[in-house]
């Protein structure tokens, strides 16, 4: 069992995962929304404030994706997915995927995969 995570840079993209997650069986997921350091240091604290210069033209909210997945066929298919979907996730600023082992696991029985 697997924990993926994916920040999302560029929200234009999340309508399209999502629906293709639903299509590939990866039927729950929990979106969050989250702000990079620099974002907020530049925001929220004035000694940081020259930090603006270097955070230009980025978005302050990212979306950060979770979900526990069992088989590693569909943690396969969601990674491919994402990396479709986004246009390549190597290229420009599209986020960040990973995934985490999960030893240990308590909810429903239903989750994706």
């Amino acid at each position: 069992m697997w924990l993926l995570v994916y920040i999302m840079h560029e929200d234009k993209f999340l309508d399209e995962l999502l629906e293709e997650f639903i299509e590939k069986g990866i039927g729950r997921a929990t979106i969050l929304d989250g702000m990079g350091m620099l974002h907020f240091l530049s925001e929220e604290v004035p000694i940081f404030a020259g930090f603006r210069s270097l955070i230009q033209g980025t978005k302050p909210i990212n979306k950060i994706i979770l979900s526990v997945i069992k088989e590693r066929e569909i943690l396969d298919t969601a990674l491919e997915t994402i990396d479709r979907v986004v246009g390549g996730i190597g290229r420009g600023d599209r986020g960040v995927a990973f995934t985490l082992r999960i030893d240990d696991y308590l909810g429903p029985a239903g989750d994706s995969g």
